[in-house]
């Protein structure tokens, strides 16, 4: 499907054209993909190559986003697609992000099925979850549209790395948002994830500041992310920067991917993380895989 021209611009001496959907801006040759692998310049214009393929469609208790205090007690409809646009080394779901060509089989679907598919389940929400849904932007707006005229609310779980216009876009549909702060460590986020912390600092505040539900996840690593250090700094952007009633979930990362040389993370040090961030103020601290 062809991408809105909002979302690209046009190079006026060559055939390349810069993808404006992520955080990446993704300059992109005639005939190739950007890094998420979905979006494909041909003959100078961006194509969506995934509109209407996901990888997986379940009912799902809210709870398991993770968001405890959005609608609590209720079914959201999860819809997975493919691809990622971060290229994280730990990655917990890699076989629809990362290597979904070895692994993974596509579905059609079309959006108003999604939207009778969640009302049959009874659920109060779709979410947009299981791989990063902001690289599916054109499907997710259409879908999220038709879901809030018949009264479901829409989730975000993301990795917060929206564009300028993409932030703009989704705010506009969303109602809630679980995303993954995967460390204050701006080394960290580019080594194992390809990215830039500052982008996911800015658009988690910028959450926040739009008034939307917001509920914050930090899958801990040991000897990566688990100092008493890099916890205590999270907490203090959570604190500093949005407020203590924010939720904050920390979770267990188990060996996946390119870390599979890891061991699980070490309980004692999620409760550790539970006890900083209570001291410290957060009034809403939850454990996740554990």
């Amino acid at each position: 499907m062809l991408v809105s021209s909002d979302l690209y611009k046009k190079s006026s001496k060559t055939q390349k054209i810069r993808c404006e959907i992520c955080a990446n801006y993704c300059k992109i040759a005639d005939g190739n993909v950007g890094i998420c692998c979905q979006h494909k310049n041909i003959n100078g214009e961006l194509f969506d190559e995934s509109y209407g393929i996901v990888s997986s469609l379940s009912p799902d208790p809210v709870e398991k986003k993770p968001l405890n205090h959005f609608l609590p007690g209720t079914f959201t409809y999860s819809i997975g697609g493919f691809g990622c646009n971060m290229a994280c080394l730990h990655c917990q779901n890699y076989m629809i992000s990362q290597e979904y060509d070895k692994y993974s089989r596509g579905i059609k679907i079309t959006p108003e099925a999604i939207v009778e598919n969640a009302l049959k389940f009874n659920c109060k929400s779709i979410a947009w979850t299981y791989n990063e849904p902001t690289i599916h932007l054109p499907f997710n707006k259409k879908t999220s549209l038709l879901a809030r005229q018949k009264n479901l609310k829409v989730i975000y779980v993301t990795n917060g790395y929206f564009s300028d216009k993409s932030i703009e876009e989704v705010l506009g549909f969303v109602d809630a948002f679980n995303i993954d702060l995967k460390s204050m460590s701006a080394d960290f986020y580019k080594k194992v994830c390809r990215a830039d912390l500052d982008v996911v600092l800015n658009n988690i505040k910028r959450v926040y500041d739009e008034g939307k539900h917001l509920e914050i996840t930090n899958l801990i690593i040991n000897d990566y992310n688990d100092s008493i250090s890099q916890i205590s700094a999270l907490c203090d952007f959570v604190l500093e920067e949005l407020g203590p009633e924010v939720p904050l979930h920390f979770s267990r990362a188990f060996p996946y991917y390119k870390m599979n040389d890891i061991e699980p993370t070490r309980a004692e040090i999620l409760y550790k993380a539970r006890e900083i961030a209570k001291d410290k103020g957060i009034k809403n601290v939850h454990l996740g895989n554990i």
